[in-house]
């Protein structure tokens, strides 16, 4: 780990994390939720990480108390592949649960200490123990879905892509077939065409190469560049980003990737050129817009639950 990425993951931990603070100051645990937190998913050498908490709407259970299984919304969280973890999620995790969903919010390992696939990897866990723990938890794994942020959108996009992609699937062994259905996405205000990004005189090169182990070779850089595997079997998907947002042109890159593959979706921009937004600004329950944008998205995973 070079001292550069050490220093660059370190800023923005720092400056990323005093936003997120002031976003969630004065927030609580609605009295409509039930919270099980801090479950372990992964191994234990790597405890500090493979967390996640499980938000679901209070007295949702069959006649005999027992859980009602409910669909479910994975959330990825985004931060630049180096900063973040579940906390910084839960507030905007337990306003999706109040909508009727369980969901599920995760932290996973990040660069520079963890190199790529170790999230992909995480991800993957996580979905596993979805499966492993649907019944103790009242979780529908046929009907799952997944929200995506920034760079959360990027990693999700790779990992449905490893779903419905055999041959992507291919370079991550241990991404396996299992009782589960990813029924759609989310991608919010996310990145997908890293060559793109990358080129384009901006600093997402600094990131990249934080994020990959050679630094960010052309071959790395294309195993991750997400537009390149999208396929007819791709989920559907909610594609949105908004005016303001440093990443809006990233959005006309998938969308054109699911244009071009015929798969279903919905695209949305959100706020004007006279009323910007921000980039996730959908994470700010406060913001009317964020209640519309996460109405949208959960009315879409409505629709494509399986009866």
């Amino acid at each position: 780990m070079s001292l550069k990425h050490w220093f660059l993951a370190l800023w923005v931990r720092n400056n990323f994390g005093k936003g997120d603070k002031k976003r969630d100051a004065g927030q609580t645990t609605p009295d409509d939720i039930e919270r099980y937190d801090d479950i372990l998913y992964g191994g234990k050498k790597i405890k500090k990480w493979q967390l996640l908490d499980v938000y679901r709407p209070k007295n949702a259970t069959n006649g005999d108390a027992a859980l009602c299984k409910l669909p479910v919304i994975v959330i990825v969280h985004g931060g630049a592949w180096v900063y973040g973890d579940k906390s910084v999620y839960q507030f905007y995790g337990m306003r999706l649960a109040q909508r009727g969903f369980a969901v599920v919010n995760y932290s996973y390992r990040l660069a520079p200490e963890a190199k790529f696939p170790a999230s992909l990897q995480d991800t993957e866990t996580v979905f596993q123990w979805i499966c492993d723990n649907a019944d103790k938890y009242g979780l529908d794994a046929q009907n799952v879905f997944a929200v995506g942020d920034s760079a959360g959108a990027h990693l999700l996009s790779l990992y449905a892509a490893a779903l419905s992609n055999d041959s992507y699937r291919k370079n991550f062994p241990f991404i396996q077939k299992k009782n589960l259905c990813l029924r759609g996405l989310a991608l919010n205000c996310g990145i997908y065409d890293i060559v793109t990004a990358v080129n384009d005189g901006g600093h997402t090169d600094l990131f990249i190469g934080a994020l990959l182990a050679r630094g960010g070779k052309s071959d790395e850089l294309k195993l991750i560049n997400g537009v390149d595997y999208v396929t007819k079997d791709f989920p559907p998907a909610f594609v949105m980003s908004c005016k303001g947002d440093f990443l809006l042109p990233q959005a006309s890159f998938i969308k054109k990737a699911l244009d071009d593959a015929g798969v279903l979706h919905e695209y949305k921009i959100y706020g004007t050129d006279a009323a910007p937004l921000w980039h996730v600004f959908h994470c700010d329950p406060k913001l009317p817009e964020a209640v519309a944008c996460n109405d949208d998205e959960c009315e879409f995973f409505r629709r494509m639950v399986s009866r």
